[in-house]
């Protein structure tokens, strides 16, 4: 699926590794060597022509954690448009906030977990 892909891309994403929000820093820690449910996660994954923030292949689920800048008009468009193209490739898009991430971590992971839950469930069902 996504052969090819652009270098600068590929730089780019290693560079917001290393630039993390604090949300996206404990999120990776809870994510990060199959510690949550045995799934294996990405972070800063190509999926041309976007970065997502997280990605587990295993059961097609993209996580985007989201600072202000998404709660304006052109925030809301860009990730309305974002999701479609995600989801037009069969992928599973969740958001969360970063201040929920951060203030509300409970409540998030236990959301996370469920919807893990139901694609697990999806993709090992006939």
């Amino acid at each position: 699926m996504n052969n090819k892909l652009d270098p600068q891309l590929l730089l780019f994403a290693k560079s917001m590794r290393h630039t993390a929000t604090d949300a996206e820093h404990l999120m990776w820690q809870v994510l990060r060597a199959k510690r949550f449910m045995n799934l294996k996660f990405r972070r800063q994954h190509v999926i041309k022509p976007y970065i997502v923030d997280f990605y587990c292949h295993e059961i097609g689920l993209v996580i985007e954690l989201d600072g202000g800048q998404h709660g304006t008009d052109d925030g809301r468009e860009y990730d309305a448009e974002r999701t479609k193209f995600l989801e037009a490739l069969d992928l599973i898009v969740v958001r969360y906030w970063n201040y929920d991430v951060l203030g509300r971590t409970d409540v998030v992971l236990e959301d996370l977990w469920n919807v893990c839950c139901e694609l697990k469930s999806k993709s090992t069902s006939p």
